[in-house]
């Protein structure tokens, strides 16, 4: 395991890199807002990779910084296709899959229109489909971003606790979705483990 700082326009983020010789694909996760490349279900998504394919666990700036409260979704982006991109040099014509947890998630599918060479799928774990509500009770909707990623044609596996107060995106024609008893923390390695292996194997074979 391999410890990486990777200089960004909003700052240096750091990527824990646990990658196999010669891997032959990548799977890059991002975090939530408040929290770390430690979430349970990071890890659970981290333990499921079949054999030879790397880990890359992304820590965006403002965590490295030490503060809790989240950077401008702009910011967000801009680090997140920095560090794609230094991945891409280190793992040249090897696959991509990109993803994350909840605003990690977001993230990803935000990224996942725009990068080149694009993802050949991407992994949300607790995609927040709805903002915490607002003063005047009303809730953004966020689902045109992961949206997004199915009108591109990318292969979306979203998986989200049932009982998540955020939501749980539907299945659309390159989405598949998966349930697991929970909340918006995930904390069920297990069931998270058990979706995220098979459809890997699937996405990757």
């Amino acid at each position: 395991m391999t410890e990486l700082e990777v200089p960004t326009p909003p700052g240096p983020a750091r990527v824990v890199l646990d990658a196999p010789d010669r891997a032959t694909a990548v799977l890059v996760l991002g975090h939530g807002a408040g929290g770390g490349i430690e979430a349970p279900d990071l890890l659970a998504a981290a333990g499921a990779v079949p054999a030879g394919v790397a880990v890359a666990r992304v820590l965006q700036p403002y965590r490295v910084a030490g503060r809790r409260g989240p950077a401008p979704a702009a910011q967000l982006d801009e680090a997140w296709a920095a560090v794609l991109a230094e991945l891409t040099r280190r793992f040249t014509g090897v696959p991509q899959v990109h993803g994350g947890r909840s605003s990690g998630a977001r993230v990803a599918c935000r990224g996942a229109v725009v990068a080149d060479p694009a993802p050949v799928g991407v992994l949300t774990l607790a995609f927040p489909l709805l903002a915490p509500a607002r003063k005047d009770g009303t809730r953004p909707d966020r689902s045109p971003e992961i949206d997004a990623v199915d009108a591109a044609g990318i292969p979306v596996l979203a998986v989200s606790g049932d009982r998540d107060r955020f939501g749980v995106p539907p299945a659309a024609v390159h989405r598949e979705v998966v349930t697991v008893r929970g909340d918006h923390s995930l904390r069920a390695k297990g069931p998270v483990r058990d979706a995220v292996g098979p459809w890997l194997e699937k996405l990757l074979r």
